[in-house]
C-alpha cells in the first residue's frame, strides 16, 4: 500500500501557498523530555521545502508547543510529561531546522486548561496575536505546505483543522513522524488526513 496520492503537484504558488513547520522542537527530539521516534529525521526535508520557500518567496510560519509550567497537559493531571515550557531550552526549535529570518511564529498551548495540539489554536507570536487562520487570510493564503511533530497529534489536528477551515493542504511525508503510543496511530492518522482531503507527498516534489 503507498500513501502517496495523486500525480506530482504543481509548483507552489507564492501569492496563495505558506509553509507550515509544527513543532519542530528539541523537547520532540532526541534526548527531549518527550522525544518522537525519529523526530530528527524530519528536519532534512523541512529544510528543503523552506529553502524552497525562501528562493519562491512563500510566507513561512512555525508553530511550537509553549506551555505554562503548571499546565493541565502535563501529567498528573494530563496525558504527558512536562515538555516546550515556555523559555525553557526543550522549547527552543531543533538546532539545525533553518527557519527563515522572517519566519512568523505561532505560540499555542498557552493557558493553563488548553492542549494546543492544533497551529489553528495558536496566535502570533507578534504584537497583533492575530490567530493563525486570520493571518492566512490577511495574506491572501489558500493552500498550506505541512510538516514536523508530530503526525498523529499536532500535525493530524492542524491538518484537519486547516481543511475544515477551507484550507487545501499538502503533507510532507518525509518530514513528519509519529508518537505511535499505540502501535499504528501514524498510519491511522495518515488514512484520516488523507480520507478528510489532504493531498500526501514528499519535500522532493515541492519546488
Amino acid at each position: 500500500m503507498t500513501l502517496l496520492s495523486g500525480a506530482a503537484p504543481d509548483p507552489p504558488d507564492a501569492r496563495t501557498t505558506a509553509i507550515l513547520v509544527i513543532d519542530t522542537q528539541r523537547d520532540f527530539c532526541a534526548g527531549g523530555a518527550l522525544a518522537v521516534p525519529g523526530g530528527d529525521e524530519v528536519v532534512p526535508g523541512l529544510n528543503r521545502v523552506l529553502a524552497t520557500a525562501v528562493e519562491q518567496g512563500l510566507a513561512c510560519y512555525a508553530t511550537r508547543d509553549w506551555h505554562p509550567a503548571n499546565s493541565h497537559h502535563f501529567q498528573p493531571n494530563g496525558p504527558w510529561p512536562v515538555h516546550c515550557v515556555v523559555g525553557t531550552a526543550g522549547a527552543r526549535f531543533h538546532a539545525d531546522l533553518r527557519l527563515p529570518t522572517d519566519a512568523v511564529i505561532v505560540n499555542k498551548g498557552t493557558q493553563i486548561d488548553t492542549d494546543g495540539y492544533s497551529a489553528f489554536d495558536g496566535c502570533l507570536e507578534d504584537a497583533s496575536g492575530s490567530a493563525l487562520a486570520d493571518d492566512l487570510a490577511r495574506r491572501g493564503v489558500t493552500h498550506v505546505v505541512i510538516g514536523g511533530l508530530a503526525t498523529d497529534y499536532c500535525v493530524r489536528a492542524s491538518v484537519l483543522d486547516a481543511l475544515t477551515a477551507g484550507f487545501s493542504v499538502t503533507l510532507l511525508l518525509d518530514a513528519i513522524a509519529a508518537v505511535d503510543s499505540t502501535a499504528g496511530d501514524g498510519t491511522r492518522a495518515l488514512e484520516e488526513m488523507r480520507a478528510a482531503g489532504a493531498r500526501l507527498t514528499t519535500s522532493a516534489t515541492i519546488g
